[in-house]
This record gives structure tokens, C-alpha cells and sequence, in this order.
């Protein structure tokens, strides 16, 4: 009986035993996790102008492209549709609007003259003809019934009576038709306004083709802005390159290409810092726009491990006014954007 009560006691001290051991080497709880900041979004961009640089080249697509006349320089402003160059067909272009021009003004004259009929002189002498015609037409139609009235007397010839008639009649043709003549020069026929006024449309039509035609050998600028490179000169021939680059320059853009990952990070007028290599100073801009479509990234480096198959967003920054005077020509600069959380 003894020993079953002693191995029942050593048992129940090792249990406690045990216990207090892991209660003095069991860990302290952690402590209370603490919530972490939002961290910003960085990404190598590029310097743009807000108007893109528009590339100008051969208007049209016709088979003259060679550059007769190059009217600026680069670094030269020009406003909104001024004239950049002029292509070798200018000349000829310009003598068919002068054409056209006189092809207008010859249709605008003869619709006056159909709508006018005649002058008054015209219809002055042509009533003189009708009362010299009433006149001989009365003579003879006396002479006619005189002669009649002598036939069966015996007095005149039947003969001399036929002439004298038909001597009448010719009077009161002539009559009438200088009666028509006069109706004619006094209102226009429908019909020859109507002709005439179809060749006017024609030749106003013809004028604005050759207008466009001659405007297509002639570059003009698409917006107001500063050259910034020529291609061609006069006598070249405008290449696939086309004829020269010009943009707006008082406002400037700063193109973040933005891992996809760190979009919902992204939110229009967040502040950004922009570091530019070789400059301390770091200048501010504001995200204006986050780009519609996810592409491969353009980021190009040297790292064997980088992610050349991460997808990117364009996000378009505003540069504020002092970046925008010292990066103004510096486009297509790499350059670094630290947005803001």
C-alpha cells in the first residue's frame, strides 16, 4: 500500500514542477501593433510640354514635298496659324485661285446681264422700232384696202392689190416682233437665270478647291509655340522625319511611368517632388492625369534582375512655374518623381 501512495506523490510534483517552469520562462505578450503611414509612390518620367511636341510634315500626302520656302528658325516663337514653309507647287497652286477668282467674276457678270435683259437705251430704240413699224404697218394697210376697193372698178390691177396686202402683213410681223424684242430686253427669261446662276455656284465651287489646294502647300502652325528642331531645308525633300518639331513651352509636363501595383496609391492634385539629375534643387508639381492604359514599362537600365516585363500607367504631373523656366529646354530630360502620400 505504501508504494502506490508514494508514486502518486512523486507524480503530482513533477506536474507542478513543470508548471512552474513554464510559467517563469513562457515569452511576454507583444505589444499592441502600431498602424504604418502611408508611403508615396516614386518612379523614373520624363519632361514633356503639356501641348506634346507636334511633329509637321508633308500636308496631304502629295507626290511634291520639296521645300521651296522655310520662313523660321528654330527657337523662333510663332503664333496659331502662321505660315512655316512653302512646298514647290505653291506657285502654280496660286495661279489656279487666281484662276477661279476670275472665273467668278466672269459668271457674276453675265448673271447680272441675263437679270437685267437690256439697257434702257436698248429698250428706248427697240419701242422707236415699234412705232416705226405701227406706222409702215398702217401705210400699208391703207395701200391694201385702197387697192381692194379699185379692183372692180376696173381702175387697178388685181396684182398691185396683192402686193399692197401682203405689204401689210410684213408691217404687222415686223410689229410684232420688235413687240417680243422689247418684252425680252424689258424681263429675263427663267431659264437663263436659272443657267447662268448654276455656272456662278460652279465657279465658287472651283474657287474653294483650289483655295484647299493651294492651303496644302503651305505648313502652318497647328498652335501657338516655339520651333524646336527642323528637318528640311529649302530645296530638300520632306523625309520621314517630316519637316520640323515645335511645342508649347509655357507650360510644361512632367511623364511619371507608375507601376501598376502602386495605383491605387494615385490620386489627382497629389504633391510631387521632382529630382533632376545634376540639380540640388528639387521642384514641385501636381498629378493632373492618370493615363487610361497599363503597358510594358519604357524604363530602361542596366540591372540583369529588373523587371522588364512590369507593367506601367502614365501619369502626367504639372510643373510649377520656376521647374517649368528651368527645364524648358531640357525636353525628353529622365528624371525622378517623388509623389507625395
Amino acid at each position: 500500500m505504501k508504494r502506490p501512495v508514494l508514486l502518486a506523490c512523486l507524480l503530482g510534483a513533477s506536474v507542478a514542477g513543470a508548471f512552474l517552469v513554464w510559467r517563469e520562462v513562457s515569452p511576454p505578450p507583444p505589444p499592441p501593433a502600431v498602424a504604418a503611414e502611408p508611403a508615396g509612390v516614386g518612379a523614373l518620367a520624363r519632361v514633356e510640354p503639356t501641348s506634346r511636341i507636334r511633329k509637321l510634315g508633308q500636308p496631304g500626302g502629295f507626290s511634291v514635298n520639296r521645300v521651296e520656302r522655310l520662313l523660321v528658325a528654330e527657337g523662333e516663337r510663332v503664333t496659331a496659324g502662321q505660315i512655316l514653309a512653302e512646298l514647290a507647287d505653291a506657285p502654280q497652286k496660286d495661279a489656279a485661285v487666281a484662276q477661279a477668282e476670275a472665273a467668278i467674276a466672269e459668271a457674276q457678270a453675265n448673271l447680272a446681264k441675263i437679270r437685267a435683259a437690256g439697257r434702257p437705251s436698248e429698250r428706248a430704240a427697240q419701242r422707236a422700232r415699234i412705232a416705226a413699224s405701227l406706222a409702215q404697218e398702217d401705210i400699208s394697210r391703207r395701200d391694201a384696202v385702197r387697192s381692194e376697193t379699185l379692183v372692180p372698178t376696173g381702175a387697178g390691177a388685181r396684182a398691185i392689190a396683192e402686193r399692197n396686202r401682203s405689204a401689210a402683213q410684213r408691217a404687222a410681223a415686223d410689229r410684232a416682233e420688235a413687240e417680243a424684242n422689247l418684252e425680252t430686253l424689258s424681263a429675263p427669261r427663267p431659264e437663263d437665270v436659272a443657267f447662268a446662276e448654276a455656272q456662278l455656284r460652279s465657279a465658287q465651287a472651283a474657287l474653294q478647291r483650289a483655295v484647299a489646294d493651294a492651303a496644302l502647300s503651305r505648313i502652318t502652325a497647328p498652335i501657338a509655340g516655339t520651333i524646336l528642331r527642323i528637318y528640311a531645308r529649302p530645296g530638300d525633300l520632306i523625309g520621314g522625319d517630316g519637316l520640323l518639331e515645335m511645342a508649347d513651352l509655357d507650360h510644361i509636363d512632367i511623364v511619371a511611368d507608375v507601376f501598376e501595383t502602386d495605383l491605387p496609391r494615385l490620386h489627382p492634385d497629389q504633391l510631387a517632388d521632382i529630382i533632376v539629375p545634376g540639380d540640388a534643387k528639387r521642384y514641385r508639381a501636381r498629378v493632373r492625369e492618370i493615363g487610361w492604359l497599363v503597358r510594358r514599362t519604357t524604363q530602361a537600365g542596366s540591372d540583369p534582375v529588373a523587371a522588364v516585363d512590369a507593367r506601367t500607367v502614365e501619369v502626367r504631373l504639372t510643373l510649377a512655374e520656376d521647374g517649368a523656366a528651368a527645364l524648358r529646354q531640357r525636353m525628353h530630360m529622365q528624371v525622378q518623381v517623388a509623389i507625395r502620400p
